[in-house]
C-alpha cells in the first residue's frame, strides 16, 4: 500500500490549528447553591453510579497493544463505502489507503466532539441551579476529561489527527455560546452525545482492534449516562417553564438538529456540503473526489445508504430525536419546522432506554 499517505508510527501529524475565532465569551450566568441535601432522585442515582464507574486509562487499558494503521481497525463489510460498486473498482491499494484515513478521520471526531463535551459539561457545572445537578456535572467534567485523553493516546498510536469537521464544531458552538444550561444540556447530553453515543456503538462493534474495542466500551458506559442526566434532570425542568420559554429551547433544538441535517452529520459527505478533512482522505488516498461522489451517488440511488449492518443505529433516529421527543421539545410548532426541513421525527424510546440503564450496546 502507499505508505506515504498512510498513517504511520512515530510522533502524530497534528493538523488541527487555532484561529482567533476559537476564542469567546460565554453569556451564561454562574449559579451558587446553598442548599446542599441532595435531592434523592434519579440525579443522586447517576451521581452515586458515576462515582462507582470512574476508571483509570493508565491501569485500565492494554496500551501496550500494538495498533497498526496501515492494517483495517474496522470490519470493512460494516461501512457503506466499501459496499458501493465504486469502490470495487479502486486499487488494493487506494482501498486500504482509505480504510485506514478514513477511520482516523472518525477518530479524530471522536477526540474533538469529547474536548468539546468537556467544555460543555464545566459550563453546565457552574450554572445548573441545583447541588446534586452540579455534582453529577461534576463528574460529566471528569468523565470527558478521561475520553480526551483516552483518544488523544489512541490518535498517538495511529499518527495522526484530521481537522475538526466544520458541522461538528458549528455545533458544539452554537452550544457553548448559549445563554441558558438547558440549552448547553439540549446541545450536548441531547444532540452531540445522542451523536456520539450511536457512533461509539457502531465503532465498538466494528472495529478489529482488541485496544479500541475495550476502550471504546468504556466510553460508551460514561457516555449512556450523560445520555441518561439530559432527560432525568431537564425533562421535569422543561415542564415547568412557561410556554414561551419552551418553545425558545424547542427552537433552539430544532437549530441545532438542522445543523446536522444541512452538513451532512446526518446522511454523510456530499459534494456539494463535502467536509474540508474527508476531501484530505480521499487526497490522500489518491481517489478523484469526483468519482468518488459519482459513486456515492450511484450507491444512494440503489438504497446502499440506507441499509445499516445488523447491531449497528443511527445515531439520530434511534437516539437524538427521541431524547428531545421524551422532554416535550418537539411542540407542534417546530414539529412543522422539522417537517419543512424534511426530518422525520421518531419517537420510538426503545433503544435509547435500553443504552441508558447501564448496557450501553445495542441489541
Amino acid at each position: 500500500m502507499n505508505t506515504s499517505a498512510t498513517p504511520s508510527s512515530g510522533k502524530p501529524k497534528w493538523q488541527v490549528t487555532m484561529n482567533p475565532d476559537d476564542i469567546y465569551r460565554n453569556p451564561m450566568d454562574i449559579s451558587w447553591v446553598f442548599k446542599y441535601a441532595m435531592s434523592g432522585d434519579k440525579v443522586e442515582d447517576l451521581y452515586k453510579r458515576a462515582k462507582q464507574n470512574q476508571w483509570d486509562s493508565d491501569e485500565y487499558l492494554p496500551w501496550d497493544t500494538p495498533v497498526d494503521p496501515s492494517k483495517p481497525l474496522i470490519n470493512d463489510r460494516s461501512d457503506t463505502y466499501h459496499r458501493m460498486p465504486f469502490f470495487s473498482k479502486l486499487s488494493k491499494s487506494q482501498q486500504e489507503t482509505f480504510t485506514a484515513h478514513s477511520t482516523a478521520q472518525l477518530l479524530s471526531q471522536f477526540l474533538h466532539g469529547e474536548q468539546g463535551a468537556l467544555m460543555t459539561a464545566a459550563c453546565v457545572t457552574h450554572s445548573v441551579p441545583d447541588a446534586t445537578a452540579k455534582m453529577y456535572a461534576a463528574t460529566q467534567t471528569m468523565d470527558e476529561a478521561r475520553h480526551v485523553e483516552v483518544y488523544a493516546k489512541y490518535c498517538d498510536k495511529i499518527a495522526i489527527v484530521y481537522p475538526m469537521n466544520l458541522w461538528l464544531k458549528a455545533l458544539i458552538d452554537a452550544t457553548l455560546k448559549s445563554d441558558r444550561y438547558e440549552k448547553v444540556m439540549i446541545g450536548m447530553n441531547m444532540i452531540v452525545e445522542g451523536l456520539a453515543l450511536g457512533a461509539f456503538n457502531n465503532m465498538y462493534r466494528t472495529t478489529q482492534c482488541p485496544l479500541l474495542k475495550k476502550l471504546t466500551f468504556n466510553v460508551m458506559r460514561d457516555e449512556s449516562r450523560h445520555v441518561s442526566f439530559g432527560h432525568v434532570y431537564l425533562g421535569p425542568v422543561i415542564a415547568r417553564l412557561p410556554e414561551e420559554e419552551r418553545e425558545d429551547l424547542a427552537e433552539f433544538a430544532f437549530q441545532a438538529v438542522n445543523i446536522l441535517a444541512n452538513s451532512g452529520g446526518t446522511s454523510g459527505p456530499s459534494r456539494d456540503r463535502v467536509d474540508p478533512g474527508f476531501l484530505q482522505v480521499l487526497v490522500n488516498s489518491q481517489i478523484d473526489p469526483d468519482d468518488f461522489f459519482k459513486g456515492l451517488k450511484e450507491a444512494q440511488e440503489m438504497g446502499l445508504e440506507q441499509e445499516l449492518p445488523p447491531g449497528q443505529i443511527h445515531s439520530v433516529n434511534d437516539l437524538m430525536l427521541p431524547a428531545l421527543f421524551r422532554v416535550g421539545l418537539i411542540t407542534p410548532t417546530v414539529r412543522k419546522k422539522y417537517e419543512e426541513a424534511g426530518i422525520a421525527i421518531s419517537e420510538d424510546l426503545r433503544v435509547l432506554e435500553a443504552m441508558e440503564g447501564g448496557h450501553p450496546i445495542a441489541a
